[in-house]
């Protein structure tokens, strides 16, 4: 297939006219279709329906302690769900605190609480005159969201297939005392669906920070989201690393189960040193009483131990499997070697990252929004919404249905060849 840059002027307007008859009977469809976020589907949430019915009006709703979950009690989490979370991010449990179903809200939390009363002893971040984060770019949305809200700087840092530009990284962090934290997706990172290497964990555990109060913001939100049994992903253990380091206070990790069981009545976790979590305790004391644990304790009768919640992902992996794989297929069928786009290819994770060609990624969401699919906005997996490049489109092939995602695919490809022709001819 002959690359679009090698096409002529005529050549590129008789494409352009074809491609703009396609788009016309595409939007005469009238399709409502919607990928902007990453959501389980319908048929994932129904395959679990059964996790309603391990509790009920006639349960034993105490903990094999015999603390009655109905009740107050266990600030920072049943044991036997802090064990069932420990295992998932692969840490000993006395480093766990479980909370509620979200695990943003504790990274905000944990933002907020740095900001009121400082890291552990460390001055409050509202009482300095600036206040850094590192931005693994492409990167969650989310993450970049509550960062802006509270006025912190944040700073770019371009990823790679082994993780974030780690010189950078180490410049910024051992030579800035401003520079605060970094947010890291380092298992199938959100939007590209790369694994840090072993090299990167180590890098990131061997720091010299200039502050004292810098912290990794460690997101392991797909720690257990393969896609493939026989080609999943690893990923060294931080916590454990930074011991070695000598740095054991330096990592937050975080954890849920919200694309585990049902998102909007998980459980969330966060793991760190003892220190840290000493820290934490005393303002948790008067924030709350304790989540909901009667959720907890249903959790753990439904999975009963780690190897219960990785059989219970296979059955995810088998439904979510499929649309990967349907878009990789479109991607590669109609924009292999045309030259107008690139594609990650995850081994897990929810999301697929699209590079379009440099001043594209904008023209190329509103086509499909016009059209009748919403994707995620351009520019959303970069800082203050703002992709240098207008290149970048994130993917989130797993809620729609396979027919549907067929459809929204063909859509999307016929979108980017649309615009880069329009570009090329802009340029020539």
């Amino acid at each position: 297939m002959k690359a679009y840059k090698e096409l002529d002027k005529e050549e590129l307007l008789a494409l352009r006219e074809d491609l703009n008859r396609q788009y016309e009977e595409a939007k005469a469809k009238g399709l409502k279709l919607d990928m902007s976020r990453g959501k389980p589907s319908a048929s994932q949430l129904d395959m679990e329906r059964d996790f309603m019915d391990v509790i009920n009006s006639d349960s034993d709703l105490k903990t094999k302690s015999g603390v009655d979950c109905r009740n107050y009690g266990l600030l920072d989490g049943i044991p036997e769900v802090k064990k069932l979370m420990a295992d998932m991010m692969n840490v000993s449990d006395d480093r766990v605190i479980v909370f509620g179903n979200s695990s943003l809200n504790i990274m905000y939390d944990t933002i907020a609480r740095a900001m009121i009363f400082g890291v552990v002893d460390s001055t409050p971040w509202c009482k300095l005159d600036k206040i850094k984060f590192l931005c693994p770019v492409p990167g969650y949305d989310r993450h970049f969201a509550i960062t802006e809200q509270f006025g912190i700087e944040m700073i770019n840092i371009p990823m790679t297939a082994e993780g974030p530009d780690m010189d950078l990284v180490e410049k910024y962090v051992n030579e800035d005392p401003a520079v605060k934290g970094i947010w890291c997706v380092p298992k199938y990172s959100n939007p590209q669906g790369y694994t840090y290497s072993d090299e990167t964990v180590k890098r990131f555990a061997s720091l010299k920070p200039a502050a004292e109060d810098f912290r990794i913001f460690w997101d392991n939100a797909y720690a257990i989201h393969d896609l493939y049994e026989d080609k999943s992903d690893s990923l060294l253990e931080i916590l454990s690393e930074c011991e070695k380091a000598g740095n054991p206070d330096m990592v937050y990790e975080f954890g849920s189960t919200s694309k585990v069981t049902f998102p909007g009545s998980g459980i969330s976790a966060l793991a760190s040193s003892r220190a840290n979590l000493d820290s934490i305790r005393k303002t948790m004391t008067i924030q709350t009483i304790g989540p909901d644990k009667l959720n907890q304790l249903r959790h753990v009768r439904y999975f009963k131990d780690i190897e219960g919640m990785k059989a219970h992902m296979k059955k995810h992996a088998a439904i979510i499997r499929p649309k990967f794989e349907a878009v990789e297929k479109v991607l590669e069928e109609e924009l292999e070697g045309l030259e107008i786009g690139q594609w990650t290819k995850p081994n897990g994770g929810y999301f697929i990252s699209f590079d379009a060609m440099e001043g594209c990624a904008k023209a190329i969401v509103e086509k499909c929004r016009e059209a009748g699919v919403v994707l995620t906005g351009a520019g959303a997996t970069y800082p203050y919404k703002k992709d240098p490049r207008d290149s970048n489109i994130r993917i989130a092939p797993t809620f729609p249905s396979e027919e549907e995602l067929s459809v929204a695919a063909d859509l999307f490809v016929l979108c980017v060849k649309l615009v880069s022709v329009e570009k090329l001819l802009q340029d020539k």
